[in-house]
Order: structure tokens, then C-alpha cells, then sequence
């Protein structure tokens, strides 16, 4: 440096006083940043993340005791009618033909006709010891009424089918967040480490209109998201490598690519979608010598079958997909969950042009079957460690679509769920609709209520759940959310 000042000479490791003087400067705003980003957690997200190469899906303990180990959710993709299956309004008999009272037509019908308020298309009967009144439709799962915690108080935020059914798997209207599987999984890893911890069973006909979304793990790493098996032929597709590589071949094979992701995720900590992919490797290569006998129902008895309606119609389909889900929680996968109804309109029970044409058919899937597993997996002793939920995305509305329709429209403001098995009370009634089944208004429970009651049934504390993301505490019931108490055994 020419004409250098005695101030500028240099210290011993080449930089003069000025630039030693504001790199000191910088350090100490550094420092700060660095303060800064470890109250924000940034740093403990990544050291998360790697320990998550580890095993994502390893067993991991429950918040507090808990009987359940795992569910198995019943999702009627396009609401059921409440009134017309597990909530009875004799109401509707003696106010027939006549509308709704002025003080409740605040309604969104979504721009579809208003009709007069219509009885119940069935009967409804009691059932057991209980005499909880369960309708015509459900004449085998009325059976099992003891058994049953029927919340007829629910409601949620959306009338649209594609929002309100992300809703009751995420708990919000709009994509992007994890599902209910998702977090399960995510708090409590699964027993098998061959078999996927959330298995996701479609309808033939087709899923919900909104997707994948409804099974997604949102802004976790897809290790937690819902694993889809086919409801018809072999349930998962090219499982099976080609038949010139051996399965030594194949491990040798992974086990290198296992090094290589390796060796790049050391450098590049918090790769959430690489760490998973190493992780969805490994587990496919376990599945393809678990997954087929998981799935094999002809290793079941011909009484079996039979119960659960295998080779007849209608009950055949529902019937396997019910006692594959009997068979996977048998063999440790945490959560899994089966769709009645799939594509659109009367594919699904969106009962617009007939309640009787509508839920006579899926009913007649669905009834034996579901009452069937109740029974099988009372009978081997998994019903203590195993949660059953039942229900759509809202329910439908007390009066016709239209003047003389035998459909019903949406109704978000009042519908019924039922629970059964590991920490349930059963032959229980919770929370009521007013007079005509319209809207929730003893004991109202929202969908948040239902995500946290089935968490705490799992032994998860849904205020503790949490998943850090995009600076805040995350969690499936976010700031809302009450435990239904009064159903818990």
C-alpha cells in the first residue's frame, strides 16, 4: 500500500488496525444474528432434522398413558345426513311439509333451493343396553350401539365439499397443512418399521374431490404422509423390483445410494425431503417382503370373509378394505384410514337427488362390514388398543332440496360423529342439535374439538404437538381446540 500511515500498518496476520477494528464490528453483529436465530430455533431445526435420518418412524413414547396404539378412521366422503342416520327428530314427523322457523333462515344453501322440513327416510330403532336410537341404515352396526360415543353436537367451517373434507383431516379449510394421520404419526412413530405408520384406502369409484391434500404431511417431511393402497387388485403398485435384480443386489444397491445421500445431506443440514427420501427407500425395500402378506385376506378364514361380506355385493369391496385395516393395526401401522364414496354427486353420499337412492346403496357397503370389524377386533383383543371414528366432512339439512325432493342439501352447522374402542365410553349420546337437526347447540363440538379428543385418546397432548415451521409452533388444532372429556372412559 502506498504512502501507508503509521495508523494503517499492518498486524501479524495481514490486516491493518481499520480493517481488524470493523471486522470486530461485524463479528459482534454476529453474534447477535446468531442469538437471534437460536431463540428463533433455526438452529435446532436442523440438528431435528438430521437426528430424523436416524428413524422419522421409530416408536416414540406417548404424553401421558393412553389405551389407544391406533385408529382407524371411517371417512363417508360426502356427509352422511344426520337425520337420517344417528341423530332422530321426531320433530320432523310433526312439523312435515312446513319451512324452516324465520329466526333460522340465516342459511347458505349455496345458491341451491330451500325446501320444506322432511322426516327421516328410515326407521330409527334401539340399539343394546344403551337404546341409542341408530336408523334403519345401520341395522348391524345398531348391534354394536353399546359400544358407541355418537357426538351429535358437531360442526365446522365450510359447506364445500373440497374445503370442509381438508378440514376434517387437517383442520383448516385450505391445503398445505398436515393431515390428522400425519401428526399421529409424526408424535408416535409406528410399531412396524415395514409397513408404512398411515395407510390411506380409497373408494373404487375414486378419492375426494380435493386430493392428496387430504392425506398430505403438509410442511413436514413426507416420511409422515399417508401411504394410498388400492382398494381392488394388488393394493400397492410396483412394489416388486425387476426380476433379474436379487434382493442382494438390491440391498447393495441401496445401501450405496444410502452413502451417497449420506455424504450430501452432512453438508447441506435440514434436508427434510432428502432425509425422507433415504427413509422412503429403505421402507420400500422392507415392504416389498411384509406389505403382500399384510394385505393377503386369503389367509383368512372362510367365517371371516363372510362376516365382513368378501365376495358379495355390495359389501365386498368396504368388506376388504375393512379387514385389511384390521389387519394392518394387527401388525403395528398406527393410523389408517378408509374413504366410502368416491368421485362426485351420488358416487359419494352427497345426497342431493335422493336420500333413500343415496344412502340405501352406501349404506348397504358400508353396515356390515364396519360392524363386522368392531366384532373382529373386539373378538382378538384389539378393540382395547385400537380407536374407531366415524364420519363426513358435515352433514345435511333437515328440509328437501327443492319443493318434493327427496335430496337434502350441505349443512356445516350440525352433524353427527361416532367413536368406539381403546379409552371410548360407549352407549353414550354427547351434545344435540336443536329440534329439527338443522344446527349444533348443546354441547357444540368443532372439528378442532374432534382432532384434539382423538390425539388425547392417543396419548397426545394437542396444545404439546408441535411442529416448528416458518417461525412459529405449529400444531394440528392451532389456537383452538377442546377435549370432548365427557366420551372418554
Amino acid at each position: 500500500m502506498k504512502n501507508q500511515s503509521p495508523s494503517a500498518s499492518l498486524f501479524p496476520c495481514g490486516m491493518t488496525r481499520r480493517e481488524c477494528v470493523w471486522d470486530m464490528g461485524v463479528g459482534f453483529a454476529g453474534l447477535a444474528l446468531t442469538s437471534l436465530l437460536d431463540g428463533d430455533r433455526f438452529f435446532n431445526r436442523h440438528l431435528h432434522a438430521e437426528t430424523q435420518v436416524a428413524g422419522p418412524l421409530t416408536p416414540k413414547q406417548q404424553h401421558f398413558p393412553a389405551k389407544a396404539k391406533a385408529c382407524i378412521f371411517l371417512t363417508m366422503n360426502g356427509a352422511p345426513s344426520q337425520v337420517d342416520t344417528f341423530d332422530y327428530k321426531p320433530e320432523l314427523e310433526k312439523y312435515a311439509g312446513k319451512q324452516l322457523p324465520v329466526d333460522k333462515k340465516y342459511i347458505n344453501s349455496g345458491g341451491r333451493k330451500v325446501g320444506f322440513l322432511t322426516p327421516a327416510w328410515r326407521k330409527f330403532r334401539p340399539g343394546g343396553d344403551s337404546g341409542l336410537l341408530i336408523s334403519d341404515y345401520f341395522p348391524n352396526v345398531r348391534k354394536h350401539a353399546d359400544k358407541l360415543a355418537i357426538i351429535n353436537s358437531c360442526h365446522t367451517d365450510s359447506h364445500a365439499h373440497g374445503s370442509a373434507l381438508v378440514a376434517i383431516n387437517t383442520g383448516k379449510t385450505f391445503i398445505g397443512r398436515p393431515s390428522l394421520g400425519a401428526w399421529c404419526v409424526y408424535g408416535l412413530g409406528t410399531e412396524n418399521q415395514s409397513l408404512p405408520g398411515y395407510v390411506v384406502v380409497l373408494d373404487k369409484r375414486g378419492g375426494p374431490i380435493s386430493g392428496q391434500p387430504n392425506w398430505s404431511s403438509g410442511f413436514m417431511p413426507s416420511t409422515f404422509e399417508g401411504t394410498m393402497f388400492r382398494p381392488v387388485g394388488d393394493p400397492i403398485l410396483n412394489l416388486r423390483g425387476p426380476r433379474h435384480i436379487t434382493q442382494s443386489a438390491q440391498r447393495e444397491q441401496l445401501d450405496l445410494l444410502a452413502q451417497l445421500n449420506a455424504q450430501h445431506l452432512k453438508v447441506r443440514p435440514g434436508g427434510h425431503e432428502l432425509a425422507s427420501r433415504i427413509q422412503s427407500y429403505e421402507l420400500a425395500f422392507r415392504m416389498q417382503s411384509e406389505a403382500p402378506e399384510a394385505v393377503d385376506i386369503a389367509k383368512e378364514s372362510k367365517q371371516t370373509l363372510a362376516a365382513y361380506g368378501v365376495g358379495r355385493q355390495p359389501t365386498d369391496e368396504y368388506g376388504r378394505n375393512c379387514l385389511v385395516a384390521r389387519r394392518l393395526v394387527e401388525r403395528g401401522v398406527r393410523f389408517v384410514q378408509l374413504y366410502s364414496g368416491g368421485g362426485h354427486l351420488e358416487d359419494t353420499w352427497d345426497a342431493h337427488e335422493s336420500i333413500e337412492k343415496n344412502h340405501g346403496k352406501h349404506g348397504a357397503e358400508i353396515d356390515q362390514p364396519i360392524a363386522a370389524l368392531l366384532t373382529d377386533l373386539e373378538e382378538r383383543g384389539l378393540l382395547e388398543s385400537t380407536l374407531v371414528v366415524w364420519g363426513g366432512e358435515f352433514g345435511r339439512m333437515p328440509f328437501s332440496e327443492g319443493q318434493g325432493a327427496p335430496g337434502r342439501n350441505h349443512n356445516p352447522y350440525g352433524f353427527s360423529m361416532w367413536f368406539a374402542g381403546a379409552g371410548v365410553k360407549g352407549g353414550l349420546r354427547y351434545g344435540a342439535t336443536d329440534e329439527f337437526g338443522f344446527q349444533a347447540v348443546e354441547n357444540r363440538v368443532h372439528l378442532h374439538d374432534i382432532h384434539a379428543t382423538i390425539l388425547q385418546l392417543m396419548g397426545l397432548d394437542h396444545e404439546h404437538l408441535t411442529y416448528f415451521h416458518q417461525g412459529r409452533e405449529e400444531s394440528l388444532t392451532d389456537v383452538g381446540g377442546r377435549v370432548v372429556t365427557e366420551i372418554l372412559a
